[in-house]
């Protein structure tokens, strides 16, 4: 009798162990368990740890609950502007309710995955150019926000959209940087006429101080000379001061008497008559010729 009862437990003791390495499930801190009973879902979700299911009758499907990191195939579109370009992202994502990434949505991650494509194409045909280049901040928000919209039925959460890289063809990379080069140049020119304002402005107020005071310019002057002078030159170039030109031409100057009378011309008075023509008349006949007595 006492080896019937302790066969029997060995066999139950046995069955247990049995049904308990099937039944038994482990979930990682980072996974939450979903359980289908007879296909249909259990209201609670399992926490990580040791968990148990039926055999035969539950399922156990697990799904990471980690930060995902998606990048974004380059899509290739058409700016508002008109300039052709290709653009890549990258998503980062992650499941906030289990339950509905599996039951709502077949594969959350490839649905994920063609609704960025989808939407960085439509952000690309919305923007222009500038604004891809110079203006990506306000661009990641709303294509983080097209994402968002559709994930939140799936149990995602759309943590971060990153615009990663803009390619420009070989002809718009050229214009820019002509156009780059031609505002470096502008700039530089009005920086350089900005200086030279500021230095006349000061040789005027210099010029100004030298004419109260002759000695700073017979002083400017010397100090010119020494600075040529220790240049180590064999020519040495004295500057005549400008009044000395003024007063040589300031000097006495023969004086010009007045210019000579010319002769009284006789005046023109009214030309002379001409005697008038007698009128023609109308022609006279030849006189008789008189025979002599020889005739």
């Amino acid at each position: 009798m006492l080896q019937e009862l302790l066969g029997v437990a060995a066999g139950v003791g046995a069955a247990g162990l049995v049904y308990v390495g099937v039944a038994a499930r482990v979930v990682k801190q980072y996974e939450r368990g979903v359980v289908l009973r007879l296909g249909r879902l259990r209201g609670t979700v399992r926490t990580p740890g040791f968990t148990m299911v039926i055999p035969g009758v539950d399922r156990l499907r697990k799904v990471n609950m980690q930060i995902v990191t998606m990048p974004i195939p380059a899509q290739e579109g058409i700016t508002r502007d008109n300039v052709t370009v290709r653009v890549d992202a990258v998503v980062y994502f992650r499941v906030v309710d289990p339950s509905a990434a599996l039951i709502n949505v077949e594969d959350y991650r490839f649905a994920v995955s063609q609704m960025a494509q989808t939407s960085l194409r439509s952000i690309i045909g919305k923007s222009e150019l500038d604004d891809l280049l110079s203006n990506r901040e306000k661009l990641n928000q709303g294509l983080e926000l097209m994402i968002d919209s559709p994930a939140v039925g799936w149990g995602v959460q759309i943590d971060r959209v990153e615009i990663k890289d803009v390619s420009l063809p070989d002809t718009m990379k050229r214009s820019m940087a002509r156009q780059a080069e031609a505002d470096r140049e502008r700039r530089a020119r009005i920086i350089n006429a900005d200086a030279e304002l500021q230095a006349s402005k000061k040789l005027a107020e210099a010029a100004q101080q030298m004419e109260a005071t002759p000695s700073a310019l017979q002083l400017r002057l010397l100090q010119t000379v020494m600075a040529v002078a220790a240049e180590k030159n064999s020519t040495l170039v004295l500057p005549i001061p400008v009044e000395l030109l003024r007063f040589l031409e300031k000097g006495p100057q023969p004086e010009k008497g007045p210019p000579p009378e010319k002769d009284p011309q006789p005046e023109k008075g009214p030309p002379p008559e001409k005697d008038p023509q007698p009128e023609k008349g109308p022609p006279q006949p030849p006189p008789p010729q008189v025979e002599g007595p020889d005739g």
